[in-house]
């Protein structure tokens, strides 16, 4: 089932001289971890928002679950959650009551607050006033908010902003726990390493197109140059590369030779990363 469907979307923000986003074209599938990769300025909160509802005046197909966002209505945002870059909370109130004030906006079945704190690591801090959380605790108190309701669509606009190593990996197995009950996440980030462990495709947007559109696997094999190289210590105590071709490997006498007599430290293929396949499709660093 196709639940997101771009066809030829272009958007301008008024008094622009260039469009934020030309001509996308994409979809995403039920149960799909969709990332939306890009720098900044590349037009990927603003497809993101013209998905969400909260931009209108849009060209072209923009549909979730076949209507467009803006004739939904409120029942659109019972089955959609959105985790904002930049925390939004009540400050003056306590993490478990920021919660429990959105559950009772959805007027229907919530999931357990101090289960998501809980789940985040956040539960021992439910009952601080979030003015005195660090912005990381803020991040993944905004990324729970969203799960709150049990959405069918997530919406993550860069979800590991801001998290020490242990939390942004707390926050990514959440994401892929969410997948695995079915539920549909689109991603959007400049975060490769986030975008690669998580994402079933990508896309990278750059000046309002998309210029690579795939699995992340499949996107790197493509770029990937067909070698293994092998760094070992030489007399002198140095670290020496060598590459040699994959194919036929097995009886590339030099390489047998290399690991029978030589100290080896690394062996390793020369993957392309996505950071590789974002300059190749765009002729531009990410950063």
């Amino acid at each position: 089932m196709t639940v997101i469907q771009v066809d030829d979307l272009t958007f301008r923000y008024p008094g622009s001289a260039e469009p934020a986003v030309r001509g996308m074209d994409f979809a995403v599938g039920e149960g799909e971890i969709f990332g939306f990769l890009g720098p900044s300025g590349a037009g990927k909160s603003t497809t993101q928002k013209i998905l969400i509802g909260l931009l209108t005046g849009h060209g072209g197909v923009a549909a979730v679950w076949g209507a467009s966002p803006e004739t939904w209505g409120q029942d659109y945002y019972r089955r959609v959650g959105v985790s904002f870059e930049l925390p939004n909370h009540y400050r003056k109130l306590t993490a478990l009551e920021n919660l429990e004030f959105f559950a009772s906006l959805h007027g229907g079945r919530t999931r357990d607050p101090m289960e998501l704190l809980d789940a985040v690591g956040l539960a021992d801090q439910a009952h601080t006033r979030v003015a005195a959380f660090s912005k990381g605790m803020q991040m993944r108190l905004v990324f729970v908010r969203a799960l709150l309701h049990d959405p069918d669509l997530l919406f993550l606009d860069e979800p590991t902003s801001g998290l020490d190593p242990v939390n942004a990996r707390v926050v990514r197995e959440l994401v892929l726990r969410e997948r695995d009950r079915g539920k549909t996440v689109f991603l959007t980030t400049h975060d490769m390493a986030t975008a690669d462990q998580l994402c079933d495709r990508v896309a990278f947007v750059v000046d309002g197109r998309i210029a690579a559109l795939g699995a992340p696997r499949e996107l790197k094999i493509a770029r990937s140059r067909r070698e293994v190289r092998v760094e070992y210590r030489d007399d002198a105590d140095a670290v020496v590369p060598a590459d040699f071709p994959i194919d036929g490997l097995a009886e590339n006498r030099d390489f047998l030779r290399l690991l029978r007599h030589e100290r080896v430290e690394t062996l390793h293929s020369r993957e392309a990363s996505l950071d590789d396949v974002f300059v190749e499709a765009t002729g531009r660093s990410l950063r």
